[in-house]
């Protein structure tokens, strides 16, 4: 497959998301308390399944590394200042799995249904693209149907359950959809 030329994106920029403006910019180290006082502003519902306790101030301190570290990327979304919601890539460390990121995307209530997570799925399928991963996956339990529909509209496929696989605050086990997006489609 041809590789097409990605130029690196310039941020901050200003965005329209169903007629407000949203400011995207790359998270810092300075956008950590910030970004646990986000989440803690969360329904739990959102907050369930994540791989870390985002509403942690020493589980976020060790995402900043990770995102100093290059092995995330996660683009903020704030409007007046305030942190309206997130779409992370992470890559994977291990050699026989580089060719892969996984996508999160996380938008306060409140945003939803103004093309939020499409504007911020665009970033991180760009950002995947910069360093040329091919394949995306975005992980979500079952139950969360709404992701999961989220996702199919962005073009991911669903290609495994996993029974039992995940853990929820309460010590409940619940099966895991794994999808999965052909990044390099969006070269050709």
């Amino acid at each position: 497959m041809a590789k097409a030329s990605v130029s690196p994106r310039n941020y901050p920029m200003t965005v329209n998301a169903n007629g407000t403006k949203v400011t995207l910019r790359l998270m810092t180290r300075a956008d950590a308390e910030k970004s646990v006082q986000f989440a803690r502003a969360l329904p739990e519902e959102d907050l369930m399944f994540l791989t870390i306790d985002i509403t942690d101030a020493n589980d976020m301190a060790q995402y900043v590394q990770a995102v100093e570290s290059g092995h995330a990327l996660t683009v903020l979304a704030e409007v007046d200042g305030r942190f309206v919601g997130y779409g992370s890539l992470n890559v994977s460390r291990p050699h026989w799995t580089r060719h892969l990121g996984e996508m999160r995307l996380l938008i306060h209530p409140d945003f939803r249904g103004k093309g939020l997570g499409r504007v911020l799925a665009n970033e991180v399928f760009q950002a995947a693209q910069e360093k040329g991963l091919r394949k995306l996956i975005a992980r979500m339990a079952v139950s969360q149907r709404g992701a999961q529909s989220v996702f199919e509209k962005l073009g991911f496929t669903a290609e495994a359950m996993l029974n039992d696989f995940v853990m929820d605050r309460h010590g409940l086990t619940h099966d895991l959809i794994v999808m999965t997006y052909d990044v390099t489609g969006l070269t050709e």
